[in-house]
């Protein structure tokens, strides 16, 4: 802690994790200065906290790198190739992350690390993971790109067995010297290219999460790249590569038999025994990625000593966040799905596969995202297509190459209506033992303030159709 008295640091946003990370430098002595580029009566409120705390605050000016800074902290969006950083190269200052000052702030007897990455799938496994700790009797928080902020939890006053940390790409690329004791790649598909530059720099990132880990590093059998990761990082003697797969498991890996979650990793003879975790059933929801989240979280929990019970009893206490292939209403026969939170066509894909038939409201802001093999893989469970959104033009151009029977209603509207409009075209399309599903593929920034909004209004649009319907 006294490594940090009399050190002149620049954090860079005023946002959550960057007003974290200047209080908490600010408390052990530091001379703290936060820049942003924006100049808000909210930031300025915010400036005026820190103000209280001696932390001085720079609005209006995120490029300029403050005079005698030795070291600059960044909030995860912030684009390696910002000017505020090229500036920092320039004076030979480093640049980090908010999780490498937790990691670097961390006591002696500090709590493991079991950490949690991917393109879709994190937040769900975090808290999945976080579940079954608990269920074991652990004290644990799910944290990091969740919850509260990372260095509150590091520096606060509550003792923890064990963390389970989500992490984005974004803070992997920040934190150099994180070394988790077990950690997972869930997936990889584009995602993040404009800030990354590169498939390969994405995936590279997201690769960090596995260096020096010291009991597993656990990937996806399904997805060889994430098993690629684990080849190249460079880990703890003793450390092993846990597989979990959706089929039938070989040995160091978790899978399914007959609806039964199985680990044949950690167990005394993994070339011919297999202990029964969980069932199927145990999932909520029980749609097949989000059974690979629960293989994930099972065998990150097993890597540390967590037994099988645990698993059963955390998985049945888990409760998804809302906007996850969440269950709003049945209506006439059909089952009305919100999975908003399917913001790329990596997380749409997998939604579209736990259900059939289907009728699929898509489309918002692409982010240069492409849509023929999402069409392609999808197109037999298709009934209809719903498009919303400034880029659905995009989507409906790839279901006319790759789905041409299947009816498509093309919505212009981009009103607070056009929700309501969408889903009644869907109910229209609809037949008893169908889905609509809402799994838009794209961003929602085009028509609403996030994600949860607009899961949030195809929720009350489904609500005010089923009290039509009486």
């Amino acid at each position: 802690m006294s490594d940090w008295q009399g050190r002149n640091i620049t954090v860079a946003g005023l946002g959550v994790s960057g007003i974290s990370a200047a209080r908490a430098l600010a408390g052990l002595g530091a001379a703290v200065t936060v820049v942003d580029g924006g100049d808000s009566d909210a930031l300025r409120t915010r400036a005026a906290e820190l103000a209280e705390l001696g932390v001085a605050v720079r609005l209006g000016d995120a490029e300029t790198l403050p005079e005698g800074t030795d070291l600059v902290v960044t909030s995860p969006g912030w684009k390696p190739s910002s000017p505020l950083f090229e500036a920092a190269a320039k004076a030979g200052v480093d640049v980090v992350g908010d999780v490498e000052i937790a990691w670097r702030l961390r006591g002696p007897d500090a709590a493991p690390w079991l950490a949690v990455t991917g393109t879709n799938g994190k937040t769900t496994t975090t808290r999945m993971l976080a579940s079954i700790l608990t269920a074991a009797g652990l004290r644990t928080a799910a944290i990091g790109n969740i919850g509260t902020p990372i260095i509150d939890v590091v520096l606060g006053d509550e003792p923890y067995d064990v963390l389970a940390v989500e992490l984005s790409s974004y803070q992997l690329h920040w934190a150099p010297s994180l070394r988790a004791h077990s950690a997972v790649v869930l997936n990889l598909a584009p995602d993040h290219l404009d800030w990354h530059g590169s498939m390969q720099a994405y995936a590279a990132d997201k690769g960090r999460i596995y260096e020096g880990n010291t009991v597993a590093c656990v990937y996806n059998v399904a997805d060889p790249a994430t098993e690629a990761l684990v080849r190249e990082a460079d880990v703890e003697e003793g450390c092993r590569a846990i597989g979990f797969t959706l089929g039938t498991p070989g040995p160091s890996q978790l899978g399914i038999v007959e609806g039964i979650l199985v680990d044949r990793a950690f167990v005394e003879n993994r070339q011919k025994q297999a202990q029964e975790l969980a069932e199927v059933s145990d999932v909520n929801p029980p749609a097949p990625h989000n059974i690979a989240n629960a293989l994930a979280a099972a065998a990150l929990a097993r890597a540390f000593g967590v037994p099988p019970a645990a698993v059963r009893d955390g998985l049945r206490a888990f409760r998804p966040d809302a906007h996850r292939i969440e269950h709003v209403a049945d209506v006439g026969g059909v089952a009305y799905i919100d999975d908003s939170k399917a913001t790329n066509t990596h997380a749409a894909q997998a939604s579209l596969a736990a259900y059939d038939p289907i009728v699929w409201i898509a489309g918002g802001l692409a982010k240069g995202a492409t849509f023929d093999e999402l069409v392609a893989t999808s197109a037999e469970r298709l009934r209809g297509v719903v498009l919303i959104g400034a880029d659905r033009a995009l989507v409906r151009e790839a279901l006319a190459r790759h789905a041409p029977e299947v009816p498509v209603v093309d919505l212009e509207r981009t009103d607070t209506g056009a929700m309501s409009a969408a889903v009644a075209e869907a109910a229209s399309l609809a037949r008893p033992g169908d889905t609509v599903l809402l799994a838009p593929a794209c961003a929602s920034m085009d028509m609403f303030t996030n994600y949860n909004e607009r899961g949030e209004a195809f929720a009350e649009a489904v609500r005010a159709l089923a009290a039509e319907q009486g």
